[in-house]
């Protein structure tokens, strides 16, 4: 059932029901007609091997308001690359494959590398960085949404609400983050942001009392949704971060960059799923538990960015905090599932909290040993203006790829 609450600081755009997704499409043609948009895809090759990236593009064949679709393709070969360029030729749009791997855009990326504004660490953040920049560079569109590979549930109306708030020039929103329920018939999915985020900003807010940044981060319905769409203008000066930390990064981001009314969330969906990490109880460095710590410290260093001093006792009381409040939200879900007839596993959810408690720990024991460290990517304004030329042989790189291996 829907609603018309409006929690917290940031505006929430709900889906009333009232509208069908070819009226909302109406509309948007309507829009690109002078404001253009732009759909940033980033994929690992493997994900072209999956049918939910083939769901998603039997999907994007029925889009007509689209004026592009970029597409971030890591970790693929040259022959891997040149069955993109064909697997992707399925869409109506123009579109383009970067090829992150590719010797044209690994040349661009050790020019960046002189100048020390190369991306440190591989992964979505960078994919996603070289996807912004190439948005740039065309500077064709004035809005672009972006949304993972993975959607096992995907439907065109998700993209459709997604990018709406910041299409319509009736509405003065720069940015637009994405949110869902994360249940399917069975359970409850979302671990690390029902059991980590939420209860790590409580525990944070009964801290460091009447703080602005995490009553900003505790508007948000789901703060770790992959699924956000913004103006052109936001990707000059956004920095990306290149671990885990992307999705509170950018929240981070766009919180430092435009007053709380330039901002929104929208209900695009009833349905969500993908494909799922490990909770990775034994690894720190793989699946949640990398995530979780990488999380962590984008929260951690944010708020130290904003003046609060942290040390061993105040991450051993957020430690404490976040353990209880945690352990309190698990009873809570226990109810909600057993009312709705899901299924419930209280001691693996157990299991999680106690891993994030140490984790929390670990990450803060991090950021202590190393306070400087700087995973951000640097904005595309800096890479603009240290390497003036960049964007055209950024776009001849793309260009070149495209037409050497899409005539084989």
């Amino acid at each position: 059932m829907s609603d018309f609450y409006q929690n917290g600081i940031i505006s929430t755009l709900h889906n009333l029901r009232t509208r069908t997704v070819e009226d909302l499409e109406n509309d948007l043609i309507a829009f690109s007609k002078t404001r253009p948009m732009a759909l940033v895809l980033p994929s690992l090759f493997s994900e072209l091997e999956k049918p939910a990236l083939q769901l998603i593009i039997n999907e994007l064949k029925k889009v007509d308001y689209l004026d592009s679709i970029i597409i971030g393709l890591d970790q693929a070969t040259k022959e891997e690359y040149k069955y993109a360029l064909h697997f992707f030729n399925q869409l109506p749009q123009k579109h383009r494959v970067l090829w992150n791997d590719g010797p044209r855009l690994k040349k661009l990326d050790d020019r960046l590398k002189t100048f020390g504004l190369s991306p440190k660490e591989l992964g979505k953040g960078r994919n996603v960085w070289f996807c912004f920049g190439y948005v740039l560079a065309e500077g064709k569109v004035k809005s672009v949404a972006l949304h993972d590979c993975d959607i096992t549930t995907y439907d065109r109306e998700l993209l459709a609400r997604l990018i709406y708030p910041v299409a319509n020039p009736n509405f003065n929103y720069q940015f637009c983050k994405g949110f869902y329920s994360r249940v399917t018939n069975e359970k409850m999915n979302g671990r690390v942001c029902r059991l980590l985020v939420t209860p790590l900003i409580r525990s944070l807010k009964k801290i460091f009392k009447d703080n602005d940044y995490l009553n900003y981060l505790d508007s948000f319905r789901y703060a770790l949704a992959g699924e956000f769409s913004m103006r052109t203008d936001v990707l000059n000066d956004i920095r990306i971060p290149s671990d885990w930390g992307l999705e509170i990064g950018v929240l981070s981001e766009v919180n430092r960059n435009f007053s709380n009314n330039h901002l929104c969330q929208v209900d695009i969906t009833d349905h969500y799923d993908h494909k799922h990490q490990d909770l990775s109880l034994d690894d720190k460095n793989k699946g949640l538990s990398k995530m979780s710590i990488d999380i962590c410290k984008s929260i951690f260093r944010k708020l130290a960015t904003n003046g609060h001093v942290f040390d061993n006792e105040t991450f051993r009381s957020i430690k404490a905090t976040y353990y209880r409040i945690a352990l309190d939200f698990i009873e809570t879900y226990n109810n909600d599932a057993l009312m709705n007839g899901l299924s419930f596993d209280i001691h693996s959810e157990e299991e999680a909290v106690e891993m994030f408690a140490q984790n929390i720990l670990d990450a803060g024991n991090s950021y202590l040993d190393n306070p400087m460290e700087t995973p951000f990517i640097p904005s595309w304004t800096r890479v603009n203006s240290a390497i003036p030329n960049f964007q055209r042989e950024f776009l001849e790189a793309v260009d070149g790829d495209m037409d050497e291996f899409s005539k084989r």
